[in-house]
């Protein structure tokens, strides 16, 4: 059945190396609003300047994209881990100074910021040291929230959205009372072989996310992370790593690349299962 519904843009305002928190923004808002648009109205859009600008000469690009999506946006997700970006006119980042205006202009903003682990010689020490800077001064400004794997966001950014929407002036609707209570992700870990288990998690940490499957004249192979996991040339032994791989597959949580299969890459669904297993 159709209905009327208001529409509320969520900017998504992030530097580069987060972009599986991008994509669970969306995931997030999208089912919000499969359990929550027909009751309350409202209809939430994920907004990014990647998927919602368009190409405008005239002005330095981050000025571009400040009145094409900025000044458009009602709620601003931002998200920051081991970089800030590239600084704009007064401003540390593009990042930064969309989240600045939005905020100036009076509307809600929600700020994360990423604890997960990272190798030291794998980042920009400058970008670390600026993030770090523009968080403590954040913490005198405000309330932010930390958060140290995927799937812990997901769980913070699920509630908190909710509570956002059902308790800020700008959502409320008077005939609409606010819904108070909270529902719980949909997103559950499937039903998978202990192998399987074992071998997302590992394909998780991999630098590429990608499971190799490779036979050759003397055996098997299924590795990921730099480990090979079929130890020897059993039949049986083989078959249960082959199986946990369709397993994967079956799933959603890997995609095969390449004519025969020997290549297997992480969908976005896998990287967020991969961070709900504890082995």
């Amino acid at each position: 059945m159709s209905y009327t519904a208001e529409t509320f843009n969520v900017m998504i305002a992030s530097p580069g190396d987060v972009a599986s928190e991008r994509a669970i923004v969306r995931d997030v808002i999208y089912e919000w609003n499969a359990v929550n648009s027909s009751s309350r109205k409202i209809v939430l859009l994920p907004i990014g300047w990647e998927s919602h600008s368009s190409p405008e000469m005239g002005a330095p690009p981050q000025a571009i994209i400040n009145k094409q999506i900025v000044e458009n946006c009602d709620l601003l997700v931002g998200v920051f881990w081991t970089r800030i970006g590239t600084a704009t006119d007064g401003y540390a980042s593009g990042t930064v100074e969309e989240l600045e205006r939005h905020i100036e202009s009076g509307k809600p903003a929600m700020l994360y910021f990423s604890s997960q682990p990272v190798a030291m010689d794998m980042v920009d020490l400058e970008q670390v040291a600026s993030v770090k800077k523009f968080k403590a001064d954040c913490q005198r400004r405000g309330l932010y929230e930390s958060y140290d794997s995927h799937a812990d966001f997901k769980t913070k950014l699920y509630r908190q959205l909710q509570l956002k929407v059902n308790q800020h002036p700008l959502f409320y609707k008077p005939e609409n009372s606010p819904v108070t209570e909270l529902v719980e992700s949909k997103t559950e870990i499937p039903e998978l072989t202990a192998e399987a288990r074992v071998l997302l998690k590992q394909a998780s940490q991999d630098p590429h996310g990608i499971i190799m499957y490779l036979r050759h004249l003397n055996g098997t192979n299924v590795q990921t992370n730099g480990k090979n996991f079929v130890g020897s040339r059993d039949r049986r032994e083989i078959a249960k790593w082959e199986h946990a791989l369709d397993n994967l597959r079956a799933k959603g949580l890997v995609v095969e690349r390449g004519d025969k299969g020997e290549m297997n890459e992480l969908t976005n669904l896998g990287f967020q299962i991969a961070d709900m297993i504890e082995l």
